[in-house]
């Protein structure tokens, strides 16, 4: 009994100390009270599937300073459990976001970390979920709301513009609401129609939400980190098959401290023949093409914009009359989207009398997303088809 008794002891000591702690006592410990602890020791259900997702061999980043290799889903992880230390207002919700540590475990530990009343999983209803955060925020709370994909916001889409975006115009600017909605968007793989659209352009229509849209590890955690102190509701507008992808970020991005403002693109890569201007998993896309591109004497410029509300008007301008073409690449439908926008707005500004050719759009196509794996690839950008429209600009055989 008197062992059995200690290795209880022990196992409460063990919830809270290190595992190393831990081994030391189970060496110690009589047989039976080993026991106890080697059944402690299994992980729970989210805790095993988190490990199924990550490649113990491997480190998010290097704590000996200089740049790291970093995945999209650890630094916004990285952001989330920096944002949460920091201000305790801020809480998590969503679908699986706690004990299975998010369907896409972006927010893997985050439950062992703060505890179930700041890391918060929910039924499946967001109309439901989404009123709760939108209410928290109005309560003086900085919720940020897990959608499992931007498809299912649409069941919250009244909670997110009419509750959430609107409250501050109608309170004569007295009641902030600063919620950030965030969950992948855009097609993934395999998924079909309902599961697979993009949705910039809806949401960049929309008065009173800011709209973000990330294309790398840095980018990720320093816009995150932004969204969460941003007053307004923000929209942020992930990818599914850019959350395992790797990324250097600089020491600089590893720190606490580290935000990247709202509202400023990025040049990934300088030219001078042509521009070409994307967001999100599309920004690679581009980067491709200009590899292509320069293989045959073409300089072509990479804008990652970042942000499509508020748009980087000025960066697009700047890139247009050094290079005097501009090819905008986005996943959307075609009609009233984020390709047609940058041509409105080059249009509208003395960026149009620096044009050598028209403003070329590459886009998704004009139908719901196929589910056939051979119709899905040709219902979207590749990099050859920005190559192709590059080319177009500059009347070249294509």
């Amino acid at each position: 009994m008197a062992s059995i008794a200690a290795a209880k002891r022990l196992l409460v000591k063990r919830a809270f100390s290190s595992s190393a702690i831990a081994e030391t006592a189970n060496a110690s410990a009589p047989s039976n009270a080993r026991m106890l602890l080697k059944k402690a020791s299994i992980p729970l259900v989210g805790q095993r599937a988190a490990m199924r997702m990550v490649d113990l061999g491997k480190r998010a980043a290097s704590s000996s300073g200089g740049p790291a290799m970093v995945t999209v889903r650890d630094a916004l992880n990285q952001a989330m459990a920096e944002e949460m230390e920091r201000d305790e207002t801020v809480f998590l919700m969503g679908e699986e976001v706690a004990q299975y540590n998010g369907a896409y475990k972006v927010s893997r530990g985050l439950l062992d970390k703060f505890g179930d009343k700041r890391v918060v999983d929910t039924p499946i209803t967001e109309a439901g979920f989404t009123g709760l955060c939108v209410g928290a925020a109005l309560a003086g709370l900085k919720p940020i709301c897990e959608f499992m994909t931007f498809n299912f916001a649409m069941q919250a889409i009244d909670q997110i513009i009419n509750s959430g975006a609107k409250t501050f115009y109608m309170s004569g600017g007295t009641q902030p609401c600063n919620v950030t909605f965030r969950g992948p968007n855009g097609a993934a793989a395999g998924v079909g129609a309902q599961h697979s659209q993009d949705y910039s352009a809806w949401y960049g229509s929309i008065p009173g939400l800011k709209v973000i849209s990330p294309y790398s590890s840095e980018d990720a955690k320093g816009l995150m980190k932004a969204a969460i102190r941003d007053p307004n509701v923000t929209v942020f507008l992930e990818n599914e098959i850019l959350y395992g992808e790797s990324f250097e970020m600089s020491e600089e991005a590893q720190s606490p401290d580290f935000v990247i403002p709202i509202g400023k693109a990025k040049i990934e890569r300088a030219g001078t023949d042509v521009t070409l201007v994307g967001h999100s998993r599309n920004v690679e896309f581009c980067l491709q093409a200009a590899e292509i591109l320069a293989k045959e004497n073409i300089s072509a410029e990479v804008i990652n914009l970042r942000t499509i509300k508020p748009m980087d008007v000025p960066a697009i301008v700047k890139s247009v009359k050094k290079t005097n073409r501009i090819v905008a690449v986005d996943s959307g439908y075609p009609a009233f989207g984020f390709g047609s926008e940058i041509a409105a707005q080059i249009m509208d500004s003395d960026a149009f009398d620096y044009l050598d050719a028209p403003v070329e759009r590459v886009t998704g196509a004009e139908v719901p997303t196929p589910y056939a794996i051979e119709l899905e690839n040709m219902a979207f950008p590749t990099t050859d088809v920005v190559v192709r429209a590059a080319k177009k600009t500059l009347y070249l055989p294509y």
